[in-house]
């Protein structure tokens, strides 16, 4: 991903926050079948490993899982707030007219090499463990052993699991830092003031102050 440095996030506590508030991630890999890709939820274990340890499981009919278990590097993309900045925002439009649209976003890019995982035990407390971090804001959480026993043991026999510890990390915050502090205050209202909420989530992140 590039990153020029007035965008770099090199905090690895602000990093792993990121990535676990991410509720799906995009898991990339590339091997005799080219480029692949899936969309999951994942769980982070901040303190297994430098970078911390990804977890989660892909269907055995998915063949990417293949291609964890061969051994490539995988990249693991966590995509945060976004949202398109129009040159109005900028008083610098009616200084000089000397503006473009462009696009803030906050982004993580995980990379490391898997290891696949098919005990039943195992991959039982994975699926459990993502089910009640998703469950847990609810009045009344469904749980795994609501189901029947002899059910999950079949669709676990369905799945495989990967551990991915982190090898390397690359954060971005492409927050309008490389503007003037006026232009920064103009983002930040404009996307404040807008109606889709996506946008004012990522007017919260636009930092006060003088730009750097």
């Amino acid at each position: 991903m590039y990153t020029p440095r007035a965008f770099a996030l090199d905090d690895l506590p602000e990093i792993q926050q990121l990535i676990q508030h991410t509720r799906l991630a995009q898991l990339v890999t590339v091997g005799e079948n080219g480029l692949q890709a899936s969309h999951l939820p994942l769980l982070l274990n901040p303190d297994e490993g430098p970078n911390g340890t990804l977890y989660g499981h892909l269907a055995k009919a998915n063949p990417q899982w293949r291609e964890l278990q061969n051994g490539g590097e995988a990249l693991v993309i966590f995509a945060g707030a976004d949202a398109y900045i129009s040159p109005a925002f900028y008083p610098a439009k009616a200084e000089h007219g000397k503006v473009v649209p462009t696009w803030n976003y906050i982004a993580v890019h995980a990379y490391g090499k898997a290891q696949v995982f098919s005990d039943a035990e195992r991959l039982l407390t994975l699926v459990t463990a993502l089910t009640d971090r998703h469950e847990s804001g609810r009045a009344q959480p469904w749980r795994v052993s609501d189901a029947p026993a002899d059910y999950i043991d079949g669709m676990l026999k369905a799945i495989v699991g990967f551990a991915l510890p982190v090898e390397r990390l690359v954060g971005k915050r492409k927050l309008s830092q490389n503007r003037s502090a006026a232009d920064m205050a103009g983002v930040r209202d404009g996307l404040a003031a807008s109606a889709d909420v996506r946008d004012q989530t990522l007017a919260r992140f636009i930092p006060q102050g003088v730009s750097e």
